[in-house]
């Protein structure tokens, strides 16, 4: 084997031949199966400690944290490996005699698979669409890699100093003291995450470390009691983002700088050192007992959200009443909202001024960053453009391929498969329940801008508590239809009026195999624009169709008050009755017509609660055929000429399709 570079072939020499030289060669002949793979004594005895016994760098006794530097690197014991490969003259090396079987190779010897993609993934994403501002922030997301460890971040500079700057923060908020650990008192862990935050023209504002308790260990009673804290419903940011599309209203994002440790802790909580910090010897044992609420704590969103809606309030804005992190504040004949999911908040209405007002209000209570027009928010892609407002999780779908192995895989056209039925049979090999776990809930997360997923993560999210293969391999589908248009999402147009509220319902009876129950969808339109959609197993077993679909018309006309409430504090509800679009006429007669209580006595409070919103003009029920019944989709399989023709009708489109 010859280890080479900036290689020459001479086409007219033999491959052995003394008169010819190699450039960059190594002039060694290394015997691959003879040799032995060394490591060294030093690197075994050399791994580094978390708690570095050197004082000096960081003296965390009492409340001094540190100085400017406060972590050091940690080198990674799996890569740091030396002496592997000796490329030195080695007299005990054997010599390789030369190759005698002279002639042109075997058609059989190919590039390895991993040099060979069959379905790369440029033939189904693209950014030729984009304009250049959304481009350059599209190729942005991908280009930084976030740390998995903490050795991977001590190693680049950038990420080891947003940690050292967040360790400053902690200081500056005397977010913890050094003590010795009471006896009984268990402390609980942390751990470092990192993340990238973007400006709005697509340049990196800045790498952001945070430190993260790990809540999961704390004990009720003991060290935690309330921790309820509401946040913000993605379809409430679905609705505000389809207003901001038809009214052209801007979209401001804000984000608080170390939210959490605005609130105020009332339990007595200890935790472990963070990872990486540099302690003298004497304080290595000790634990941070803290005084302010930190990431990762149970009670940490409640004390943070109780702080920063005092805030609001104090500056005129109140809660809707639909949801409560939706903040509103009408004058004038004008309105501002504020949505808020943690500390993310996106700020939207027609009033510039308050806007700006509410902006310093908030810098001045808390540490605020303006992130500028909104980009992306909760791992959503939004892109304006004169025909609305797109969403998409293009990055986040692009990030579970690569993560899962299957960016090389083949796609296909539907999420299911066509005529399968998923169930629970005996004797079937069993499958790793926690990654099935971590899929499925990768993927319902997924689902808030891919309404195509819906009916097929309604399916497999049933078999959680015990995946078998088949399962598993129903999730797999769902990754190859992934690959077909990762960039997939749903488009906001602006071309639309009325602001009328549109429900479509469907059911499938007796559907599932294993106990019978029936599976309901509905989809909501406000003004045209899909912002709602559930597909979801029903609790009991149906005895017919009718009864199937008159609870599928309740599940969608709930769904359909709820949006009614929210207009209606935004101050843009539409005098038009909603519209409930089912296609099964027995369902439809039966709500209309109270006489027939004979055979609808299993069903009477859902149909008493029809019928009132019927006799209100709340609500009407147009007819409509089953052809055109668009939550048909959430209910069953369908071919992939349905599926696709039903798609386009609800708006979802795929800007990054290539040409």
């Amino acid at each position: 084997m010859y280890i080479t570079m900036d290689v020459v072939f001479h086409e007219d020499s033999m491959y052995f031949s003394s008169e010819s030289e190699l450039q960059g060669e190594y002039h060694k002949e290394i015997q691959t199966l003879d040799y032995d793979y060394h490591i060294s004594k030093e690197n075994e005895s050399g791994q580094s400690k978390l708690v570095n016994q050197e004082a000096g760098e960081l003296d965390m006794s009492g409340q001094q944290f540190g100085f400017e530097n406060v972590f050091t690197e940690i080198p990674n014991q799996s890569s740091s490996v030396e002496g592997v490969l000796n490329l030195e003259p080695d007299p005990f090396m054997k010599q390789l005699p030369h190759r005698h079987n002279r002639g042109i190779p075997k058609p059989t010897y190919e590039p390895e698979l991993s040099t060979k993609v069959k379905y790369p993934m440029s033939n189904y994403v693209s950014n030729h669409r984009l304009s250049e501002s959304n481009k350059s922030f599209v190729n942005q997301l991908s280009t930084v890699a976030i740390p998995n460890s903490v050795q991977e971040a001590l190693a680049v500079p950038r990420w080891k100093a947003a940690m050292n700057e967040k360790m400053k923060s902690l200081q500056k908020n005397e977010t913890w003291e050094l003590v010795e650990c009471p006896p009984g008192k268990k402390p609980v862990g942390c751990r470092w995450i990192y993340t990238v935050k973007y400006k709005a023209e697509g340049s990196i504002q800045r790498f952001k470390a945070r430190l993260v308790a790990k809540g999961y260990t704390q004990t009720y009673g003991i060290d935690y009691t309330e921790t309820f804290a509401p946040v913000a419903k993605i379809n409430t940011v679905r609705v505000l983002l389809s207003l901001a599309a038809k009214l052209d209203w801007p979209l401001q994002q804000f984000d608080v700088k170390n939210a959490f440790l605005h609130g105020e802790l009332s339990e007595e909580v200890y935790m472990d050192l963070p990872p990486g910090c540099m302690v003298s010897e004497k304080q290595c044992q000790k634990v941070c007992k803290l005084k302010k609420s930190l990431y990762g704590l149970k009670q940490s969103p409640r004390a943070w959200f109780g702080r920063f809606t005092k805030s609001m309030r104090a500056f005129g804005y109140h809660q809707s009443n639909s949801d409560h992190t939706l903040f509103l504040k009408k004058q004038h004949g004008k309105i501002i909202a504020l949505i808020v999911y943690v500390d993310d908040m996106v700020v939207t209405g027609n009033d510039p001024k308050e806007i700006k007002a509410l902006q310093n209000y908030l810098s001045k209570e808390f540490e605020m960053k303006d992130l500028g027009p909104l980009k992306y928010f909760l791992g959503i892609e939004v892109y304006r453009s004169s025909e609305g407002i797109f969403l998409s999780q293009r990055k986040y779908a692009l990030d579970l391929l690569q993560e899962t192995g299957m960016s090389g895989c083949q796609p296909v056209n539907t999420p299911i498969e066509e005529g399968l039925k998923l169930c629970v049979e005996p004797n079937q090999v069993s499958t790793d329940k926690g990654r099935y776990q971590r899929l499925v809930g990768r993927l319902m997360y997924l689902a808030h801008t891919r309404l195509d997923l819906a009916y097929a993560l309604s399916v497999v999210s049933q078999y959680m508590h015990n995946p078998e293969e088949q399962h598993m391999n129903a999730v797999m589908r769902i990754l190859r239809y992934l690959k077909n248009a990762p960039g997939k999402g749903i488009l906001f147009a602006k071309n639309v009026n009325h602001q009328s509220i549109e429900v479509y319902t469907d059911a499938d009876w007796a559907g599932a195999v294993d106990d019978r129950q029936s599976t309901s969808g509905y989809f909501t339109f406000v003004g045209g624009n899909l912002v709602t959609w559930k597909s979801k197993k029903q609790n009991v077993v149906a005895r017919s169709s009718a009864e199937v679909e008159f609870r599928g018309m309740t599940l969608g006309l709930c769904e359909a008050l709820w949006l009614r409430l929210l207009l209606q504090d935004l101050g843009y509800l539409s005098r038009r009755p909603i519209r409930l679009f089912c296609d099964n006429k027995v369902a439809c007669d039966v709500a209309h017509n109270p006489v027939q209580h004979d055979r609808t006595k299993h069903v009477e409070v859902d149909r008493f609660f029809i019928k009132e919103n019927l006799d209100d003009k709340i609500v009407e029920l147009p007819k409509i055929r089953s052809e055109d019944q668009l939550a048909d989709i959430l209910t069953k399989v369908v071919s992939s000429q349905v599926f696709s023709k039903f798609l386009d009708k609800l708006g979802m489109c795929d800007i990054y399709a290539p040409t």
